[in-house]
């Protein structure tokens, strides 16, 4: 269960206007962050970030006359931290499951980094609940498995989940010195246009809530230790399943975390129109980066009634 300490941390009142509440869904409590009125778009985080990468995003939408949800991943922000379920197919069904208990009969997802590639499965899984896709930062899950297995600079680049699997090592580094090395990482995994201390600082007080760098690992955890496995070898062909929405891919040329050669060619597992896009001079987080740009380009994809390849 949440820490009663994650509240000041994550329920800000940034952007004005925005609301909070938790929602049950698929055997456990998420909290969201939300905003507008409209068709339903829900906002995945990815790490080591919570809902409220999304600020900028929640009000542009909003504005542009959408119903804006935010939610915490599972064991991340306000939401429930679970012994178990950090499997992409569950933490997927979180996802769904949030969508329903929303009320709405679908929603266009939009997904960075780990929230990306969740994005990626609950297409593939439940895709009558997906109306849109938009994935920012990470390659379909099968270009992913692959990258990692085969290519040695994606490797490199990835070194940090490698490292994620030593046990208890990695969730004392990452709220050591209130949490220096988030603020670090991030910084790293940007362009030029680097985030402010007072953003920085909001991400590492939000990992230093109890049990939170643990939950934020054990996804990767699975996404590594699964590789050779029979349920990860399942999971990646379950991932075969094509996407059939429209789908907006999204990439910064200068991720240094996801290489751009990883990311392109995911449009392979879209049987739907799929548009790339690669915002130049970006890093890793291009909806923080520059966020009018991004927001932009997603809303006018979002409101196109035929987005083209």
């Amino acid at each position: 269960m949440t820490d009663p300490s994650a509240t000041s941390v994550v329920r800000v009142d940034v952007p004005e206007g925005v609301t909070h509440r938790d929602v049950a869904a698929n055997g456990a409590r998420f909290h969201i962050a939300e905003l507008g009125d409209g068709p339903l778009v829900l906002l995945l985080h990815g790490f080591p970030q919570f809902w409220w990468t999304w600020r900028h995003q929640l009000t542009a939408l909003a504005d542009a006359g959408f119903r804006a949800v935010a939610m915490d991943l599972r064991g991340v922000g306000g939401s429930d931290r679970t012994p178990r379920g950090y499997d992409p197919a569950n933490l997927a069904l979180d996802v769904t499951g949030v969508i329903r208990s929303l009320g709405e009969p679908d929603a266009a997802l939009v997904g960075h980094d780990l929230g990306g590639y969740l994005a990626w499965t609950a297409a593939a899984m439940r895709p009558k609940l997906v109306r849109r896709l938009a994935v920012v930062s990470m390659p379909h899950p099968r270009r992913w498995r692959s990258a990692m297995l085969r290519d040695a600079r994606q490797t490199a680049a990835s070194s940090y989940i490698w490292g994620f699997q030593r046990p208890w090592v990695p969730e004392r580094q990452l709220i050591a010195d209130d949490g220096a090395l988030v603020g670090r990482l991030i910084r790293d995994w940007s362009g030029p246009r680097l985030p402010d201390d007072e953003t920085v600082d909001t991400y590492r007080r939000a990992m230093c809530i109890p049990s939170t760098a643990h939950c934020s690992i054990e996804p990767y955890r699975w996404l590594v230790r699964s590789l050779a496995r029979p349920d990860g070898i399942q999971f990646n062909r379950r991932m075969k399943r094509p996407v059939r929405v429209p789908t907006l891919h999204l990439h910064g040329s200068l991720d240094p975390v996801t290489r751009t050669r990883s990311a392109a060619g995911s449009g392979e597992y879209v049987e739907a129109p799929y548009r790339w896009r690669l915002f130049d001079g970006l890093g890793h987080f291009p909806h923080e980066e520059d966020p009018v740009a991004f927001s932009a380009e997603l809303i006018n994809w979002l409101k196109d009634p035929e987005p083209d390849r």
